[in-house]
């Protein structure tokens, strides 16, 4: 169990990634597991989960999608079908080769995603036209073997869910893929406050078995760029592999066109890294298990008594409310509040209670404002809001601050330093490879929002391809 005795973490300015791994560890967030490189979900930081779980969930069902579950084992030939997919994920691979105290006829693969498995499924569901599109997701676990593991952004398992959808023609598959997208670049705005920036990967850095693969990329408060969900436009790699295929309307058998999308708990890591300060977390209200944290002063029983009703009506007002009665000092409790990030701190002692105020702090905010009781619940989702609003605003702000174009090679080294740089590139993957050695970045995205442009390329002077330019920044 982590050390809370001391509720501080070092400063981001001092090692970021001290400050990172202390505080998933005293926040409660996390805690490390027995086998290296898995990590235990605290209630804390689960509770993140299943709030944003919820909102891509709605999101999901209202765009025609339902929810199923597959196997977490799968038959390792199923992985051979697909040679670029088997090539891309074996050194990442769990292998059960034995079960029941025999060696098993077949090895199993402790599934890393699901395409190979729902392949195969989808072979036996889909027979006609009428059964398409075909769209399906599913929460679920998945193992990767990590080498350099760190909790919540890349761990040995982890949780995410994962859709898989299959579709007549390359166009209605193509416009999945990029409701898709759209759909994570709104949860990452509108629910977690990070700006993000949605685009297509170059082919070195595309899903394995992929045709075309895109992400939307956010930047941590240290410049470094997270990759944060993703979205797949299969081609018919895997139909083909799978034989899922169908008879149109005219009667001639044809191949589906399959996608695939997902994002994990590694946006629990986004949420930390792109909006927290040397205090500790700062949790975007959308997500925070506890909104208003009601700090009674004092050992009075009329001040617990409304403390408790203040929780209890804002929570009749949809408002995620708790009252820390803990047996602690109120310096700890606003310190301890503070490093888990909640929004608002409502503190009501004998002297509030009895001038008929209450003390509001924002986790965000610069000072404390003194409000009258009456009205304070009324006025909580307008509070919140600007909560999100403000924490929307900074991060921005600080991604264009660290953001810019470049068009000389000095300038990119020393922009990719500590930001993003939008640069020219030729495509090529041996040119990225050398980016990479010299200066540490990569390729995060084609921006779907870059204006058409052509010239040489950043590095290796050959022509520019894509008619963009090309985001590469140091990555998690």
């Amino acid at each position: 169990m982590a050390d809370r005795k001391g509720l501080g973490v070092t400063p981001q300015g001092e090692d970021f990634s001290a400050w990172y791994n202390e505080l998933v560890l005293k926040a409660e967030l996390a805690d490390r597991a027995p086998v290296k490189g898995a990590m235990i979900i605290r209630p804390y930081g689960y509770r993140i989960w299943e709030l944003l779980q919820a909102e891509l969930d709605q999101r999901f069902k209202a765009t025609g999608h339902v929810n199923a579950y597959f196997p977490l084992f799968i038959p390792m030939s199923y992985l051979a079908k697909e040679a670029a997919h088997v090539e891309g994920f074996s050194p990442e691979l769990a292998v059960v080769t034995h079960a029941g105290g025999e060696e098993l006829e077949e090895p199993l693969v402790v599934r890393p995603t699901s395409e190979t498995v729902i392949g195969e499924t989808y072979s036996r569901w889909i027979s006609s036209w009428r059964d398409l599109p075909l769209l399906i997701n599913q929460w679920a676990n998945v193992v990767r073997w990590e080498l350099r593991p760190r909790l919540f952004l890349r761990t040995t398992e982890f949780l995410w869910q994962e859709g898989h959808t299959a579709h007549a023609d390359e166009d209605d598959a193509m416009a999945e893929t990029m409701r898709m997208l759209g759909v994570y670049t709104e949860v990452a705005r509108d629910v977690a406050a990070i700006p993000v920036v949605p685009g297509e990967k170059t082919p070195g850095e595309r899903f394995a078995g992929a045709v075309a693969t895109f992400s939307i990329e956010a930047m941590m408060r240290d410049g470094r760029a997270l990759q944060s969900g993703t979205s797949h436009y299969l081609g018919t790699n895997f139909a083909q592999a799978f034989d899922i295929t169908f008879q149109d309307a005219s009667g001639v058998l044809r191949h589906c066109h399959t996608t695939s999308w997902g994002m994990s708990t590694r946006m629990i890591g986004a949420v930390i890294m792109a909006h927290g300060d040397d205090k500790g977390l700062v949790l975007p209200p959308r997500l925070a298990p506890y909104q208003v944290v009601v700090v009674p002063i004092g050992k009075d029983p009329e001040v617990d008594q409304a403390a408790a009703r203040l929780a209890d009506d804002a929570r009749a007002a949809g408002v995620r409310a708790h009252v820390d009665t803990r047996d602690a000092t109120p310096g700890f409790k606003f310190n301890d509040w503070e490093l888990k990030g909640v929004p608002l701190r409502i503190e009501l002692g004998p002297r509030d209670l009895a001038a008929g105020t209450a003390v509001v702090a924002a986790r965000l905010g610069s000072g404390k404002e003194t409000v009258p009781l009456e009205g304070l619940v009324a006025g909580l989702p307008a509070r919140l809001d600007a909560c999100h609003d403000a924490l929307l605003a900074r991060a921005t702000d600080f991604r264009d601050s660290r953001r810019a174009r470049v068009d000389t090679w000095d300038e990119f080294k020393t922009r990719v330093a500590d930001g993003w740089a939008d640069a020219l590139h030729c495509g090529q993957p041996a040119c990225e490879d050398v980016i990479k050695a010299d200066t540490g970045a990569t390729p995060r995205c084609i921006p779907s929002d870059g204006p058409a442009e052509s010239g040489q390329c950043i590095r290796c002077d050959a022509p520019s391809a894509w008619g963009r330019r090309v985001l590469f920044a140091k990555a998690y």
